[in-house]
Formats: C-alpha cells, sequence, structure tokens
C-alpha cells in the first residue's frame, strides 16, 4: 500500500482487528464511523501484530499506546484513534457514506501527479536524516515545481477559479 504512486484511502465501517487494523493503518488516509473500533488482537492469540502493525502503530501512535493496545487486545475507540493520531477522521455513522465519497472526490479532482510525491516524500522521510529529506524535496519539487498541474494551479489561482488538473 505505500508502494502505490497515489493515496490510499481506508474506510472503517466496523471493527477492524489485527491484520484488518494494520491494513487499514497502512492507508494514507483513514475515515471511521464514530461506532467503529480498532484492535490489535494478536496477543489474544499468542501472537504479535503483523501486516506491518508491529512498524507502523508506534509511528502512529507512540510507543506507550502501541505497547499497550499490542499486549492488551482492548478496543480502541474511532474518536480515540482520530485524538491518538492514528486516523485522518471520525465521522457520524450517519454522514459516514457522504463523507468518505467526499473524501475520495476531492483526491479524484486533484494533483495527482502532486498526491503521488507528496506521499513519497512523507514515507521517505520517516526513515530519513533532515538533510537527505531536504534533498529529496528539491529534487521532487524540481520535478513538480515543471508540470502541467502546477502550471494550472497557479493560472487557476490567479483566475479565481477552480483548477483542472490532469496529473501531468
Amino acid at each position: 500500500l505505500r508502494a502505490l504512486p497515489l493515496p490510499v484511502v481506508a474506510a472503517v465501517n466496523g471493527v477492524a482487528a489485527g491484520a484488518g487494523a494494520s491494513l487499514a493503518l497502512a492507508s494514507d488516509l483513514v475515515i471511521a464511523k464514530a461506532s467503529a473500533k480498532f484492535i490489535q488482537a494478536f496477543s489474544k492469540l499468542g501472537l504479535l501484530p503483523d501486516t506491518g502493525g508491529s512498524w507502523s502503530l508506534p509511528r502512529l501512535v507512540g510507543p506507550a499506546r502501541a505497547m499497550g493496545m499490542a499486549l492488551l487486545g482492548e478496543p480502541v475507540s474511532a474518536a480515540d484513534a482520530k485524538a491518538w493520531g492514528m486516523i485522518w477522521d471520525c465521522v457520524a455513522d450517519e454522514d459516514f457514506d457522504e463523507a468518505v465519497s467526499a473524501l475520495v472526490s476531492k483526491l479524484a479532482c486533484g494533483p495527482t501527479l502532486g498526491y503521488a510525491r507528496t506521499k513519497q516524500a512523507i514515507w521517505a522521510g520517516t526513515g530519513a536524516s533532515l538533510e537527505a529529506q531536504l534533498d529529496l524535496e528539491r529534487d521532487l519539487m524540481r520535478e513538480l515545481g515543471q508540470s502541467a498541474d502546477y502550471a494550472e494551479g497557479v493560472s487557476a489561482f490567479a483566475a479565481k477559479r477552480a483548477p483542472d488538473f490532469t496529473g501531468r
């Protein structure tokens, strides 16, 4: 999921447990119903978080919360998941379908090349030095600054209109 060039959205509308929770947390944007829960249930089977969970969870919530979730296997509400930085948004159950649709529609109409490079830079930054990250940003900004989407974004901003991005 991390290697895909475009944003991956996970829409959690129930219980995300074990590998399901790990897959959701590997996504770039996670939106969940207020009634949803996230559970690292591996300990109840004598296992450890897998599917990348032992890597992503401490990076999202910190080692103390990750350890508690992994060792105790207790559910975390969507509201707590948002407050802890595990997910992007928690919405009322009745607004969920509309919120998911609006989110993916916004992404679909956006500058997809810019999104791809943003995703690339953010995930690269989790293991890079500041100097390496600045070099990557410079290189990616050079590429994006020469793109048709950048020219369209500037033109639309100057004309006070919505941009029509093409992904180029």
